[in-house]
């Protein structure tokens, strides 16, 4: 079975090798410097490691301005550039216009058609579903894509079953925020989760968006730990991908790189690929409205 795992982090980009504006030059991030043996930035955007690839995806698409999430996670899962499709930049929620794109052209959508399995495997609070069943949809590309496709939304007892991973990958923020009894998780447990959610199915996304919270200087009292799950996360992910997986850690434009600003930027974003068919993968992404169409290419 061919299994390919999305990792989504939100407002990642590569940026300058300068601590007093990258966090990612401020301390050590072992999925770089113990899988790629440095950090990225601007004059040293492609990296390499055995079968594991570091590159930069175009997020500006020939539009002028800053790339945001609405047109750039609708590029990204609808394979076209939806930024040109409606003239600008636009987000953090998808453009009216761009809805009915998302609601027949979505990854899940074509990838359901195709008969394959898939995962969209962030656990969901209570208060989410409160707001679907309330029947408000002013949501983000992936959960409107999901609710389009009919993907299931995982809720706290998958979580509990071990089925979904929450959106900070501990489980911290779910019990210190939201006063959910449950156990905090380490970052590695998280990780091998996700990983054995993805041999089970032939399609599994999760997204991370603290990074672009981070970014956008919020999150403050938070960032150190939030960046060192993640960190430890990711590593864990990449030490561990075999050659039944694939696997695309991908971002929509940049931000957290640049923490003196808080607007998005216009760098590249950041693309890692590993796994069985990383190569062929990283070769087919230049920009964020290649992505949906190299993954699709996979299972032909």
């Amino acid at each position: 079975m061919q299994s390919t795992i999305i990792i989504f982090l939100d407002g990642v980009g590569i940026g300058e090798n300068d601590p007093g504006i990258n966090p990612f030059f401020q301390t050590s991030f072992k999925f770089f410097n113990d899988i790629f043996n440095e950090t990225p930035h601007l004059k040293n955007q492609h990296l390499q490691s055995s079968n594991k690839f570091l590159f930069p995806i175009d997020a500006c698409m020939g539009i002028e301005g800053f790339p945001q999430s609405g047109t750039g996670q609708t590029s990204i899962y609808c394979g076209f550039n939806a930024a040109k499709e409606i003239g600008k930049h636009f987000g953090p929620y998808p453009y009216s216009t761009l809805k009915p794109f998302l609601e027949k052209d979505n990854i899940f959508q074509s990838l359901k058609e195709a008969g394959l399995s898939i995962n969209f495997a962030n656990a969901f609070p209570k208060i989410f579903f409160d707001y679907i069943n309330s029947g408000r949809k002013r949501l983000n590309v992936t959960s409107l894509m999901a609710l389009y496709s009919n993907i299931k939304f995982f809720d706290v007892d998958d979580l509990l079953n071990g089925d979904s991973v929450s959106a900070e990958i501990t489980n911290r923020r779910w019990v210190e925020k939201l006063n959910y009894d449950i156990p905090i998780i380490s970052a590695e447990e998280a990780a091998m989760r996700l990983l054995n959610i993805g041999r089970k199915n032939n399609f599994t996304l999760f997204e991370y968006f603290h990074t672009d919270h981070i970014g956008h200087g919020r999150l403050a009292s938070e960032k150190d730990l939030l960046l060192s799950d993640l960190d430890i996360f990711l590593h864990t992910i990449l030490d561990n991908v075999d050659e039944n997986i694939t696997l695309l850690i991908c971002s929509d434009h940049g931000n957290l790189e640049n923490i003196k600003i808080k607007s998005h930027t216009r760098n590249p974003a950041i693309g890692i690929t590993a796994g069985k068919y990383a190569e062929q993968l990283k070769n087919r992404i230049g920009s964020l409205y290649d992505i949906k169409q190299a993954v699709m290419e996979l299972y032909e």
